[in-house]
């Protein structure tokens, strides 16, 4: 068995996601820890891999995205160090398959545009593509299959914590439906807002930019805390855990 690795370097978790079709074979996460060294990486990425039974032999190929620059020479290092192989990076100069129009498109995230190209040939264009991860991006890819632009939110976690060490007198609660939108107690009023509040931003962003572009747009939604907000939305979001690893699957072959 050949697999191709996608690596999705994000600010909390890098993802690795082993293809030999088009749907990942394994998916698997490390933390994101910038003072780590390429030699750490390479032993952190070969534990986890053999944790899952998968053989260092196997790997034939690798491709990058990463939001975090300061460790795209380092994770280069690490899959050269156990493959000997120079891993594609998702940016200038590479095929993706799609125009991005915006200001400076070099400035533009590398997750965004894989999220975009696998929407792009996995679903279709016109569509509006949430991702919950960190913070929560909101890019919308035209009817031409062009990136269009973005709104950037402030993640679930990252709300929650700003309650938390913003202020005096707000705990740090568990992540979880309150049962009601009004709370009586403390932590469910948190729950409340960081979860409902969410899902009414989403809710309410999404008619913002369907009313903008003047069309009907389909929803897709990825991203770690998807599934906790995307049940309390009004609006039908397919969710696709892994669509950023089929972006990155999808750009290695259109440039191998």
């Amino acid at each position: 068995m050949h697999v191709i690795l996608t690596i999705d370097i994000g600010n909390t978790n890098i993802t690795l996601g082993g293809f030999v079709a088009e749907e990942p074979s394994f998916v698997l996460s490390i933390s994101t820890e910038t003072k780590k060294t390429a030699d750490e990486y390479a032993s952190k990425i070969l534990g986890v891999l053999a944790l899952h039974g998968i053989g260092r032999q196997s790997i034939r190929g690798a491709i990058i995205s990463s939001v975090v620059p300061l460790l795209n020479s380092t994770v280069r290092e690490a899959v050269k160090m156990l493959w000997g192989i120079e891993p594609l990076t998702v940016g200038p100069g590479i095929k993706t398959g799609i125009n991005i129009h915006c200001d400076t498109p070099s400035s533009v995230g590398a997750d965004l545009i894989c999220a975009c190209v696998a929407v792009h040939a996995i679903y279709g264009n016109g569509a509006l593509i949430i991702d919950m991860g960190t913070a929560t991006k909101m890019t919308l890819l035209d009817e031409k299959g062009a990136f269009s632009g973005v709104s950037i939110l402030p993640g679930v976690e990252m709300g929650l914590n700003a309650l938390s060490t913003g202020t005096a007198q707000l705990p740090m609660v568990e992540l979880e439906a309150p049962r009601s939108a009004v709370g009586k107690n403390t932590a469910d009023s948190m729950r409340s807002g960081v979860i409902y509040g969410n899902a009414a931003m989403i809710d309410g962003m999404i008619d913002r930019i369907t009313q903008e572009v003047g069309a009907p747009l389909s929803l897709y939604a990825t991203g770690c805390f998807a599934p906790l907000i995307l049940p309390h939305c009004k609006h039908e979001i397919q969710f696709d855990e892994t669509l950023v690893l089929k972006g990155l699957h999808i750009i290695y072959e259109k440039n191998n």
